[in-house]
């Protein structure tokens, strides 16, 4: 049953693979992200003192240390504690930067982070879900 005006219809299948995107994203970006996620459920220990408790008790999955403290007792310990239980490490540049990733801030009407506080360690207890963010980050540790 063809009439004259009929079209005929072709649909195109577009496969989109997660390895496209994953190039885009970069370690510092994928750590953003994991660390909001973390703290959205409620999985970061911020402050030597949690840090140093999550790292001991081995609940840690990822810990992140600041390249700036001047302390070099607190680099040493959280480097000792890190090596000591298997726990990847990562080092951020800037302390106000990792504080406003963990969420030591407030949020103004814009958006815009006011009052950021220096954070010297992160530990992430908790992923939360599963995010391409994590996936990029543990291929790093691989490599």
């Amino acid at each position: 049953m063809s009439a004259e005006g009929e079209e005929e219809i072709t649909i195109e299948v577009v496969e989109v693979t997660p390895d496209a995107t994953k190039g885009s994203m970069t370690v510092e970006e994928a750590l953003q992200d994991v660390l909001k996620r973390a703290l959205y459920h409620d999985g970061l220990a911020r402050g030597l003192r949690e840090c140093a408790k999550a790292l001991d008790r081995r609940q840690a999955h990822l810990c992140v240390l600041c390249e700036a403290c001047d302390q070099q007792e607190y680099v040493k310990l959280v480097e000792a504690l890190c090596q000591e239980h298997n726990i990847n490490l990562i080092k951020v540049s800037d302390s106000k930067k990792l504080g406003e990733w963990v969420g030591l801030c407030k949020i103004d009407k814009d958006g815009t982070p006011r009052k950021v506080v220096g954070c010297s360690s992160v530990v992430v207890k908790d992923f939360g879900e599963e995010s391409e963010a994590m996936h990029v980050l543990l291929d790093y540790f691989k490599s």
